[in-house]
């Protein structure tokens, strides 16, 4: 039985036939969430979990202002639990003057090697623990733990989902997934506090403060931006598979102070579930694999919204109603009951097929691969399905943004989430908000101004907890963010040396980059090797925290040799060619292939900084640099300052003057799992990949060394191209 609330809902919005939105039981729904939330305050307060508002929390936030206000430095720890994918640790210092710095911001898929981990972060936690101690301070120094979600409100809002949609909803209760949320970790998770005081020894439990989740996202993405004038105000839109209240949240900045709009408070009216399920269910990947492929899958399809053969009825799994509101169809997915054995009902079952079932998931005869294309003859099919997907994601992004610069008349945008890892939609937006979408809407002559942080998911949550605590607590903004080198510390010598004792490897120290010239030496042996079709990795200082490498855990190559991406896919990665390979360059490079875009042109373009923006290749491009130009003749697009990356970027210079292009081939220097984190997984990653030909290890204090395959696997490539740069040198 549907409520009465429900049916005057669904009727005031006039909806065309075969849909329907919004909950069946929208009032048991609310109910169960305010019960849920209660009982779930009452039993984690107990157990050491404080909501804001609470007399601790309270408390807390006032003794860290005193302390500010004294002119002492505080130190927060920002906590992803056991649980919720990608857990991790942030370590931030607030001063009154600065306000908070990052100091290292760990992922525990990089320690663990579990990808996308929903593991306690033990690992992590104990490299911060080093990390204290390398400062001269120990975890006591540590006035606040934090945590990325508000566990209590989450608790309710997954009641609520199952409740709302009773009796099919029950099925929610089986599966451990949904919202990305591992539930056989939830035990684990509540004793936190007690795990956590037995880790770092010390002898009460560990009392934790849960920040909003969406807000935790919001207050970071906005304080790391280069949009530092109040005295214009900044729109900010976290669209997101989840939170722990909904999965659309809007926001808004003005004098410097920040306040919400609006939360869909739905767990299934969601950009990210959306795309999520599609991306698997058609492209064969899991969640949280299959997103990134299937939107480089798209670029194949036909892009046209007029010419494409699904887009028209895909769109009708989407209402975009008013206000900027985005809801689930749900008389065509079944996602919010089933999300994973039984997503679709019969209505886009009709359009896009039956959909691929979990134990399909990775099978290499049900994987989207464009090397099908003129072999399998759904292939195009399955493509157009891609870019339909695609272009029903686009729509209802620019549907929600236009809302939001409407009712706040802002020009800049802060996008964040989950979902603003979609590097094309991300384009699109700037281009759709043009000076013409201005004028008729705000009456003035502007374009939108765009910003995505470098880690707009999940595993930029912890320093988001940190960055709205120490806020709360009236510490200053902070700094705007330039680079993403933040995952652990750089590896020490002694560590490099002892991951190089291994019989099937081959190593030697090749120089030493604490001066200029020594850093120039090293970059120009990387350039030469790499404008030979070598195909290097470089490893160097802390790694990149989010999902790109960017410099610091990359593998290097040559993008004007057409054969690169096949190489690199093919015995590097061993991954699908229909993965784009990205451009990073310096910024006058990146000027001169890309059209960069002036809504990205705010602190010298420092959106373009993390590959979170794709850019359109200007007509020279795809003759000269073919290895970077994606199907749809564009490039995710990273540019490397000198103060930021010294390394890589005269290895960027020195490739200039070897192959006239200031610009390489990066990927991420990873093969089947997390981007290489210690000296040993680096070594263990080149053993994987059998095309590659050297990794260039930098350790804390300069020293280099390059790695190869030895024995059997050695090519002899490193060695002969060594020694005949080095018989190019001038003497001293």
């Amino acid at each position: 039985m549907i409520d009465a609330s429900a049916i005057a809902f669904a009727r005031a919005l006039h909806l065309e036939p075969n849909t329907r939105i919004g909950p069946r039981h929208r009032k048991l729904g609310a109910a169960g969430f305010r019960a849920a939330r209660w009982l779930a305050a009452k039993t984690m307060g107990a157990a050491g979990f404080h909501q804001l508002g609470s007399e601790f929390a309270d408390g807390r936030i006032a003794s860290v202002r005193d302390k500010l206000a004294r002119g002492e430095t505080i130190y927060l720890a920002g906590l992803g639990l056991a649980g919720t994918h990608n857990s991790g640790i942030a370590l931030v210092e607030v001063t009154r003057r600065d306000g908070p710095r990052l100091i290292v911001n760990n992922e525990e898929e990089r320690f663990a090697g579990n990808k996308h981990t929903t593991e306690y972060p033990e690992k992590s936690i104990d490299a911060v623990v080093a990390t204290l101690r390398g400062m001269g301070r120990d975890v006591g120094a540590i006035d606040a733990w934090l945590t990325s979600w508000d566990y209590p409100t989450l608790a309710g809002t997954l009641a609520r989902s199952v409740l709302e949609e009773l009796p099919q909803s029950l099925k929610l209760l089986r599966t451990t997934q949904a919202a990305g949320f591992d539930s056989r970790r939830l035990e684990q998770m509540t004793r936190t506090p007690k795990i956590l005081a037995r880790q770092l020894k010390l002898a009460e439990r560990v009392p934790l403060i849960c920040l909003p989740h969406h807000d935790n996202h919001a207050w970071f993405s906005f304080a790391a931006s280069p949009f530092r004038d109040d005295s214009e105000s900044v729109a900010i839109a976290v669209l997101d598979g989840t939170g722990d209240l909904g999965s659309v949240s809007l926001y808004v900045v003005e004098n410097g102070a920040m306040r919400r709009l609006y939360c869909n408070e739905s767990m299934f009216d969601s950009l990210g579930a959306f795309y999520s399920v599609i991306s698997s269910t058609q492209g064969g990947w899991t969640w949280l694999s299959s997103e990134g492929r299937y939107m480089g899958a798209a670029a194949w399809g036909d892009m046209s919204r007029s010419g494409n053969p699904y887009y028209r009825r895909l769109r009708k799994v989407l209402h975009l109603g008013a206000d900027g509101e985005v809801w689930l169809n749900r008389a065509m997915a079944n996602w919010y009951c089933d999300p994973f054995d039984n997503p679709y009902k019969a209505a886009l079952t009709a359009i896009l097929g039956e959909p691929l079932k979990p134990d399909q998931l990775w099978n290499p005869d049900a994987m989207l691969r464009v090397e099908d294309i003129k072999h399998r003859p759904d292939t195009q099919d399955r493509l157009d399905k891609a870019a339909a997907t695609q272009l029903v994601f686009e729509d209802a992004m620019i549907h929600v943004v236009d809302h939001l610069l409407r009712v706040t008349g802002a020009r800049r945008l802060v996008l964040t989430g989950g979902v603003a890892l979609n590097a094309v939609s991300n384009m699109r937006l700037i281009e759709h908000f043009d000076e013409s979408w201005f004028a008729n809407a705000q009456g003035r002559r502007a374009q939108l101004h765009l910003w995505v942080p470098p880690v707009p998911g999940d595993p930029g949550v912890t320093i988001g907890a940190a960055w709205l605590f120490a806020h709360l607590a009236s510490a200053p903004r902070g700094a705007p963010m330039t680079h993403a080198f933040y995952c652990g510390t750089p590896p020490a010598s002694d560590d490099i040396i002892a991951a190089l004792k291994a019989d099937d490897i081959a190593s030697q120290r090749i120089g030493d980059i604490s001066t200029p010239e020594g850093r120039d030496a090293v970059a120009d042996l990387m350039a030469s090797m790499v404008a030979q079709n070598g195909v290097i990795a470089i490893y160097q200082g802390a790694a990149e925290t989010g999902p790109r490498a960017l410099g610091h855990r990359s593998i290097l190559a040559n993008p004007c040799d057409p054969a690169t991406r096949e190489r690199l896919n093919e015995r590097v990665k061993y991954r699908e060619a229909i993965r784009p390979l990205a451009p990073m360059a310096t910024l006058e490079a990146a000027q001169y292939y890309f059209e960069l875009l002036p809504g990205a042109s705010d602190d010298g373009y420092n959106a373009y900084n993390y590959m979170v923006l794709t850019a359109r290749s200007k007509p020279h491009a795809r003759d000269k640099i073919p290895a970077v130009i994606h199907a749809d003749g564009t490039g995710r697009i990273q540019i490397v300052r000198e103060q930021d990356d010294p390394l890589t970027y005269a290895y960027l210079k020195a490739l200039g003057r070897r192959i006239g292009v200031e610009l390489s081939v990066n990927t991420s220097f990873n093969v089947a799992g997390p981007i290489a984190q210690t000296p040993s997984q680096a070594i263990e990653t080149l053993r994987r990949s059998k095309g590659l030909d050297a990794v260039i290890m930098v350790a804390g204090d300069g020293t280099v060394y390059a790695v190869w395959h030895g024995g059997e696997r050695d090519s002899g490539r490193f060695t002969r191209w060594f020694s005949e740069w080095k018989s190019a040198q001038p003497v001293a």
